[in-house]
């Protein structure tokens, strides 16, 4: 029984160094893209490929992102069991597996897809494995504002897959998750404050306190209100959407008022959980208002 645990547990080490959840809303974004990009169906001969090769480069990203943060993840308990703390899958394992699968990404999108969506893969990849992770991360307190570019731009990758293009209204989709990701991230960096003290990063809730960061939450709440009305202003969506996106705003909108006036960790911890539900209801309504006009 031993020996035949050994091998799906090993598996299932590697699948956690992709970070799977969060992957999966990033892959759910440029799938979302992708549809957006054509007034028909798309072809599913480019959208699977496109959303495989995506995937793959994605949990590359992530995997490098472990291995260079083996060591803070293991004075942290959210992080201290990923395998990479643990040393229980080496450096040179780490980087061939991120290689392999990074690989194989880029070569699903370069002949299944195009070389656009390759390329804008890749500086993606680039973007948050290395300018973000080693270079932004541990310098500045505003990393998660100036790197959330590279998390932000799965709606441009699915785009460009479908059209070779990536238009204005694929930029609104990367400017909406950008203003969403500080308020989505600084509140788990609230009420996971003692661990990333422990961890040595420079989060904003550790170097200018609670108060701080909980009005730059509202403020950029009210900053993703405004931006997620962009896409009814300039005619890429209608009534659905528009209904969906003031909704679900004024329900974000209600968590940041509460977190800036009357803080706590169960909140907090409420709001970083909505947020992700925000998210993903907000880009299901544009598909659904792209087919269903009103």
């Amino acid at each position: 029984m031993t020996t035949l645990s050994l091998p799906s547990n090993r598996l299932a080490q590697y699948w956690a160094l992709t970070k799977p959840r969060v992957t999966q809303l990033a892959v759910f974004c440029a799938v979302i893209g992708m549809f957006l990009a054509t007034p028909e169906l798309p072809d599913w001969r480019i959208v699977v490929p496109a959303t495989i090769g995506i995937w793959l480069l994605a949990g590359a990203a992530f995997a490098v992102n472990c291995l260079v943060e083996k060591e803070i993840d293991s004075r942290m308990a959210r992080t201290a069991r990923r395998a990479t703390a643990q040393g229980e899958i080496t450096v040179p394992q780490t980087l061939v597996f991120s290689g392999v699968i990074g690989g194989m990404g880029m070569w699903v999108l370069y002949t299944m897809v195009n070389p656009l969506t390759m390329w804008l893969t890749f500086i993606t990849f680039v973007g948050y494995a290395v300018v973000y992770t080693i270079i932004l991360k541990p310098a500045t307190p505003q990393n998660i504002v100036i790197g959330g570019l590279s998390g932000a731009m799965p709606p441009a990758l699915g785009w460009a897959a479908v059209a070779n293009d990536v238009p204005m209204q694929a930029w609104l989709l990367v400017l909406i998750i950008f203003v969403w990701t500080p308020p989505h991230f600084w509140a788990l960096a609230m009420y996971r404050r003692d661990d990333y003290a422990r961890s040595g990063l420079p989060m904003l809730p550790i170097t200018h306190g609670l108060e701080f960061t909980r009005f730059h939450i509202w403020l950029y709440t009210i900053a993703l209100f405004a931006t997620t009305m962009l896409p009814y202003a300039v005619h890429m969506s209608g009534l659905i959407y528009l209904v969906s996106a003031i909704i679900l705003g004024l329900i974000f909108l209600w968590y940041a008022w509460r977190i800036y006036k009357h803080y706590d960790d169960v909140l907090a911890r409420k709001t970083f959980t909505f947020s992700i539900i925000y998210l993903s209801l907000l880009f299901a309504a544009l598909l659904v208002d792209h087919y269903i006009k009103l």
